[in-house]
């Protein structure tokens, strides 16, 4: 087995609401390859999203130990984390999040502006199918591409981790194979460790594996066959 990218020991994740503790994450255990694609599967409040957000360095756990390669993320400062943020995490979101008065090339050079060796936006962009559009501005762009434009943006500093939760929840069937190509092509070609978070049992296949998540719990670990193409995905 190769050396993990990430890896998890007892992951826990608890909340307070008041005089009530919700625990999101209860005693995760997990481990990504370098350059595999992973599904976390799971209806909304299993922790899905939770542990995406501990992976990213959004958030810090309750106890269990993270690491990422040879960085203890659990206990690295908010300085350490800002940098493994900025120079090793890509974030894909359900929502776009694109700047209304920027071109898409201007939206993803916002991203290269403070990475340490980045792609060029035009190259970001043409990597996604979208070279023909990089002048246009998010309100001329279809939510399928204005996706494949903040995939863009997330792909552009060349991160070694891509997180994307819920890419294709505000989108339809058809644009969303065609974003789920994208990331798929993305992870293929530069490698990056892709965990990909939905609630669709549907998408399941695209990945090398799936992570099945129930009240905070891997429940079930699957391993693929074979990959299937996005084009061959039906919900």
């Amino acid at each position: 087995m190769p050396t993990p990218a990430l890896s998890a020991v007892a992951l826990t994740k608890r909340y307070h609401m008041g005089e009530v503790e919700v625990a999101a994450l209860q005693g995760v255990d997990l481990s990504l390859a370098p350059g595999e694609l992973v599904i976390l599967l799971g209806p909304s409040g299993s922790g899905k999203s939770t542990l995406l957000n501990l992976l990213g360095g959004l958030d810090t756990p309750t106890s269990g130990t993270l690491h990422f390669g040879a960085l203890e993320l659990t206990s690295a400062d908010e300085a350490a984390l800002t940098r493994y943020r900025r120079s090793e995490v890509g974030f894909v979101f359900q929502f776009y999040n694109l700047i209304p008065s920027l071109t898409a090339e201007e939206n993803v050079a916002l991203i290269t502006e403070i990475a340490e060796a980045p792609m060029a936006p035009a190259e970001a962009l043409a990597l996604v199918g979208l070279a023909d559009r990089r002048d246009h501005f998010p309100s001329q762009l279809s939510g399928g591409q204005q996706q494949r434009v903040a995939i863009a943006r997330a792909i552009a500093k060349r991160p070694k981790l891509l997180l994307c939760d819920e890419p294709t929840g505000a989108l339809d069937v058809a644009t969303g194979r065609v974003v789920l190509d994208a990331i798929a092509q993305v992870n293929r070609e530069l490698g990056a460790t892709t965990a990909l978070v939905t609630h669709n049992a549907a998408i399941a296949g695209l990945g090398d594996r799936v992570l099945h998540f129930r009240d905070g719990r891997i429940v079930e670990r699957h391993q693929n066959e074979k990959r299937a193409n996005a084009s061959e995905l039906s919900w």
